[in-house]
């Protein structure tokens, strides 16, 4: 993960405060994803891009799902296959998509999401 103010790690100890308290300010996406997941590496520079053009407008939060208790979080918000993005704003899920996509794919998500 390249260093960037606008992108962190979450894990089930600090999800409520890191992703659903921030979210009050600022549109978290949460990207759900393994080590093991190729679609998940594919999507990975792609997300730090799209996070990069939105200069703060939006954060992004990994979530490892095989780290530590992590996979509860992928159980309690109903992830079924990796990678999962889930875009939250206002401690409220606004809406997700599964599997590697490009760019414009995911500067829509947010247009369609965030306006």
């Amino acid at each position: 993960m390249s260093p960037s103010p606008w992108i962190f790690e979450a894990h089930l100890h600090d999800f409520e405060q890191r992703v659903l308290e921030c979210s009050r300010h600022t549109p978290v996406m949460v990207d759900f994803w393994a080590e093991w997941c190729s679609p998940c590496l594919v999507i990975a520079p792609v997300l730090e891009r799209v996070i990069a053009d939105e200069k703060g407008r939006v954060l992004l939060a990994k979530v490892e799902v095989d780290e530590g208790e992590n996979m509860k979080l992928a159980g309690r918000y109903r992830v079924r296959g990796f990678p999962t993005i889930v875009l939250f704003r206002d401690g409220e899920e606004l809406g997700r998509f599964a599997s590697a996509r490009p760019a414009r794919f995911i500067h829509e998500f947010l247009r369609q999401h965030l306006g």
